[in-house]
């Protein structure tokens, strides 16, 4: 006797074809706890039946979700929920800007054992190309072109992640000694870049939508009588720490006040899948004085060390310069698994049901913290602005309590500056530790409230 399945189907709310929706409303059940493991799924053509779909439809489905290891088929039986395993940890860490577990063993079993089938020994014993191979920059460059990017492939290096592609736009366009532009709020990793490098950081003000293009021209003009090359470090979509988007609006202000001061732009987009409609990537804009940085840890997994710069051509031959000097090639094992999942869908629906679980998240972090709604698009992390001296207090008072989040100081471009904030990762922990977490941080905010955190609100 069969097992009747508990789970009441649908197709999740939003864009995508029906097979994409079924995949994600059956990926965010299990997500969710809804559907357990061992939980049993309803035959292909009961499915199609009761929700008016084709049966080929439900079939495509389940094939995506067993690729991924959150189901798989038994002979005779039908198909079974497999889940995923949670991410276990002494403390719980809202340090890490890391995107939600969305990979299982299986997924990662059934990818190695595909790579094996193709792994060519003497390919594998050889050096490739700097930049990578050709078709690996095609892949990549069509993976953009539905971040709204149109990136030639012959000007796209693959690099060892989005990190090592910020190092080598630094390298390209900014001289040491030169001037930094960027928000006073801005991602530590840049920073540190900057400072390593004997760059001088200005920090811009910013509001609710990002950079502020009056701030930056009043910049600007100071610097006017400036000889050396300046550039403009900016993070448009889902910017870190702050999550702040600009709206289309602003994006095409900051490319035209470059345009006009003669300043080049790294553009920071790792957080692209997040855009919403109409938010076009700079570098589409400024295509020719704008050096997209992108990557694949931030939006797939933390273990997929795959970055992409893409450069006009005017600084192609000094970013290959750079990368020669950095490194030899990319992982080619790396490679190879973006390539799989680049080709077979993997990582369009792991991507799907990342922006799935973060807005979840997030919208259990706004509840609990009490926070304003923030329009725009979600990611998975968040940002509490506040005094730093009080920042500095709170960063203190959850590492007390075994919850970690990133040092207040480290993304402010003046560390000495009266006005920070906390950022509060929320991807990494499992759907339980994070809402314990977050319950901590709301009655730490709650004992500190009659000390003037007031009323916060997102950024």
């Amino acid at each position: 006797m069969r097992l009747v399945s508990p789970w009441k189907p649908r197709l999740s709310e939003g864009e995508g074809s029906p097979h994409e929706r079924l995949v994600a409303a059956i990926a965010d059940d299990i997500a969710e706890g809804e559907l357990v493991p061992g939980a049993r799924l309803p035959p292909h053509r009961e499915l199609a039946y009761r929700l008016g779909i084709g049966l080929g439809t439900v079939t495509k489905a389940y094939a995506v979700l067993e690729r991924r290891g959150l189901v798989r088929s038994e002979r005779g039986r039908g198909m079974f929920v497999s889940g995923l395993a949670a991410r276990r940890t002494g403390v719980i860490d809202l340090s890490v800007n890391i995107p939600p577990q969305m990979l299982s063993e299986r997924l990662l079993a059934a990818t190695l054992t595909a790579m094996a089938r193709r792994l060519d020994a003497d390919l594998f014993g050889s050096y490739l190309p700097p930049a990578g191979r050709d078709d690996h920059r095609a892949l990549l460059a069509g993976w953009l072109a539905g971040q709204k990017l149109d990136a030639r492939p012959e000007h796209l290096l693959i690099c060892n992640g989005a990190q090592h592609a910020l190092a080598i736009a630094f390298a390209a366009v900014a001289p040491a000694g030169g001037v930094i532009l960027t928000e006073a709020i801005t991602y530590p990793g840049a920073i540190m870049l900057a400072r390593q490098h004997g760059h001088r950081l200005i920090g811009i003000d910013t509001d609710a939508r990002g950079l502020r293009p009056d701030a930056l021209e009043k910049a600007l003009h100071s610097l006017a009588r400036v000889s050396r090359p300046k550039l403009l470090y900016v993070t448009p979509t889902l910017h870190n720490p702050t999550a702040a988007t600009m709206d289309a609006r602003r994006r095409e202000d900051i490319a035209h006040l470059c345009r006009r001061h003669d300043v080049v732009i790294v553009e920071d987009d790792i957080h692209a899948i997040f855009a919403g409609p109409g938010h076009m990537p700079i570098a589409t804009l400024a295509p020719e004085r704008t050096l997209h940085v992108s990557g694949l840890s931030k939006v797939l997994s933390p273990g997929l060390r795959i970055g992409s710069l893409v450069v006009p051509p005017a600084f192609l031959e000094r970013a290959m310069s750079a990368l020669r000097t950095t490194c030899t090639m990319a992982a080619p094992l790396a490679c190879l698994i973006m390539e799989q999942w680049l080709t077979d869908g993997t990582a369009q629906s792991v991507a799907a049901s990342i922006r799935t679980d973060a807005a979840r998240r997030l919208d259990l972090a706004r509840t609990l913290l009490r926070l304003e709604a923030l329009p725009g698009p979600s990611g998975f992390h968040l940002w509490l602005p506040m005094p730093s001296s009080r920042a500095d207090r709170l960063a203190a008072a959850t590492a007390a309590q075994g919850v970690l989040v990133m040092q207040p100081r480290a993304p402010l471009v003046d560390v000495n500056a009266a006005q920070g904030g906390i950022r509060l990762s929320l991807g990494g922990p499992s759907p339980g530790p994070l809402k314990e977490a977050l319950v901590i941080i709301a009655g730490l905010l709650g004992e500190e409230g009659s000390r003037g955190y007031g009323n916060l609100a997102v950024l």
